[in-house]
C-alpha cells in the first residue's frame, strides 16, 4: 500500500493558493469544505493562518467574511504571528484581491474529493477499533456520518449568513460596444452573463452590427467566438478584416499583405465557427465551447448570428415557443460561461421600412425579449441606405435608461458603424414627422399634378 501524504503538498503551491482564494470568494463552497477540511492539509503556514482567520470569523459572527472585512482581519489579527508569516499573509491577500482563479471547478472538485476521502479513512480506522466493542449500528453510523460530510449544502441565499455579500461591489466587467453613447447608457457595455439582442429586418445589417461588436472586443484584447448560421466562416472573417482595417470588402484581395500586417498584432483572438442553418442547437454551442476550453481557449464574448436560426433541442407545437426556449438557453450559456452573449433577431413585416423599430416588431416570439438584458433595434429605410444612415432604438436596458433613439452612420462597404449623438426625438416624434413628410409629399405631388393638368387644358 502506497503511503500518500495526507495534505495538499502533491497538488502544488498554486493549487493551494487558489483553493484558499475560492474559500474566501464562495461562501457555499467554504461551508461545504469546512466540514471535511483540516487546516493541516495545507502545507503552507501562511495559508493555514489565512484560513484559520476565515473559520474563526464564521464561527464567531455566523456570517461569511467579505474581501473588505478580510482586509481588516489581516491588518489587526496577526500580532501573535512572527513578522515573516505576517508579511506572507499580507502579500498573499494583496495578490488575490483582484486576481481571478483559473480552473476553479477543478480545484473545488479535487480538494473536496481529497478531504472527504481523508474523513472516510479516519472513520474506517475508528471502525476497526470499534469492531470488538461496539454494535453494528454504531459502526454503521460512524461510516455514514463520514460519508455525509462535505456534501453540497447550498440551500440558496441566506439572508443573515450571506449578509456581507449584499454590500460587495458587483463587477460586471462589461465589454465595450465601441459606441460611447451606448456604453454610457448600459454602464460600459454588455457584462458577464448578460444577453444582448440586435433586432433588425432582413437586409438592414444585423450581421454587420454583430461583426462591429466583435471587432471592438478584439481591439480590447478579448477572445471572441463567433457562430455563424447563415454566412460562411470565410465571409464572416472577411467582414472582420474590413471592419478592423477599414479596407472595403470588395478591395480586400488587393490589400492582402497590408491586412495581414495589421491583424497579426491584433490584441484579441477570433474563432469563427460555421454551422449550416437550423442544424446546430444550443447544446452544439456548449460542446464547442468545452472543446475550446480543453485547448486553452476561454471565450470573453460569444456571438450567435443569429438565434432565430438555431434548431430547438426539443420540438414544440408552435414556433414562438421554440424561439422563446432558444433565447432562454442562450441566456443560460451566458451565465454558464460567465461572458456576454450577443445575438440577433428578425423583425416581422412591419419592420421592413419602419422609421423606428420597437419590440412590437420582433418576429414570432415576443417572449424572447423577457430574458435579454439589452435589446436595441437597427432601422434603415430605403432612403437611409442611399445616404448610409439609419437609427438605433434602445428597446430594453436592464442597466440604464431605454426608449431612446440615436441616428447612426452605417457604411456596409467596410463595416463602419458609428452611433451619433441623440437628437432628442422619441419614436412617436419620428413616426409623426414621417407621416407629416409623407402627407406633405402627397400634397406637393397633387399640386404639381393640378398645375400640369391646368397647363395642358390651356394648351388645348
Amino acid at each position: 500500500m502506497t503511503n500518500e501524504k495526507s495534505d495538499f503538498s502533491r497538488f502544488g503551491k498554486a493549487f493551494q493558493e487558489n483553493l484558499v482564494q475560492l474559500m474566501l470568494m464562495d461562501r457555499v463552497f467554504c461551508d461545504q469544505i469546512k466540514e471535511v477540511m483540516d487546516i493541516q492539509f495545507l502545507e503552507l503556514k501562511y495559508l493555514q493562518a489565512f484560513v484559520q482567520r476565515i473559520f474563526d470569523y464564521k464561527d464567531k459572527y455566523k456570517v461569511h467574511p467579505s474581501y473588505e472585512t478580510m482586509t481588516s482581519i489581516v491588518r489587526n489579527t496577526l500580532e501573535d504571528e512572527n513578522e515573516a508569516l505576517q508579511k506572507q499573509v499580507r502579500d498573499y491577500f494583496a495578490r488575490i484581491y483582484t486576481k481571478e482563479v483559473d480552473g476553479a471547478d477543478y480545484v473545488k472538485e479535487t480538494s473536496l474529493d481529497f478531504c472527504k476521502k481523508q474523513k472516510l479513512k479516519e472513520a474506517m480506522l475508528k471502525s476497526v477499533k470499534l469492531l470488538q466493542t461496539a454494535s453494528f449500528d454504531e459502526i454503521s453510523k460512524t461510516i455514514n456520518d463520514a460519508l455525509k460530510l462535505g456534501m453540497s449544502n447550498d440551500i440558496g441565499y441566506d439572508f443573515l449568513v450571506d449578509f456581507e455579500k449584499r454590500f460587495e461591489v458587483k463587477s460586471r466587467n462589461p465589454v465595450t460596444t465601441g459606441w460611447d453613447e451606448m456604453d454610457h447608457l448600459c454602464k460600459g457595455g454588455l457584462g458577464r452573463g448578460e444577453l444582448g439582442v440586435v433586432v433588425a429586418p432582413t437586409g438592414a445589417g444585423k450581421s454587420m452590427v454583430l461583426v462591429h461588436l466583435g471587432t471592438e472586443a478584439l481591439k480590447h484584447g478579448k477572445t471572441v467566438v463567433h457562430y455563424t448560421l447563415e454566412l460562411s466562416d470565410t465571409v464572416v472573417a472577411s467582414r472582420y478584416d474590413s471592419c478592423y482595417t477599414q479596407f472595403a470588402i470588395r478591395e480586400l484581395h488587393q490589400y492582402k499583405d497590408q491586412i495581414f500586417e495589421m491583424i497579426k498584432d491584433m490584441p484579441g483572438r477570433l474563432i469563427v465557427k460555421e454551422y449550416p442553418t437550423k442544424t446546430a442547437t444550443t447544446n452544439s454551442i456548449r460542446l464547442h465551447i468545452e472543446k475550446l476550453k480543453m485547448r486553452g481557449i476561454d471565450p470573453d464574448m460569444i456571438i450567435v448570428d443569429y438565434g432565430d436560426l438555431l434548431r430547438p433541442i426539443s420540438s414544440q407545437k408552435e414556433k414562438r415557443n421554440e424561439l422563446e426556449t432558444i433565447y432562454e438557453e442562450l441566456r443560460g450559456i451566458a451565465a454558464e460561461t460567465n461572458c456576454p452573449v450577443w445575438t440577433a433577431s428578425q423583425t416581422n413585416r412591419s419592420g421592413l421600412n419602419a422609421e423606428v423599430i420597437t419590440m412590437e416588431s420582433i418576429s414570432e416570439a415576443f417572449n424572447k425579449c423577457f430574458v435579454a438584458d439589452l435589446i436595441f433595434s437597427v432601422s434603415r429605410t430605403v432612403e437611409d441606405k442611399t445616404i448610409n444612415g439609419g437609427r438605433i432604438f434602445i428597446a430594453k436596458n436592464r442597466n440604464g435608461p431605454d426608449g431612446l433613439v440615436y441616428p447612426i452612420s452605417m457604411d456596409t462597404s467596410n463595416v463602419s458603424i458609428k452611433m451619433l449623438p441623440s437628437t432628442g426625438e422619441t419614436p412617436n416624434d419620428i413616426v409623426t414627422k414621417s407621416v407629416k413628410e409623407q402627407e406633405e409629399n402627397l400634397k406637393n405631388k397633387y399640386k404639381k399634378y393640378k398645375r400640369k393638368s391646368k397647363t395642358e387644358n390651356q394648351d388645348v
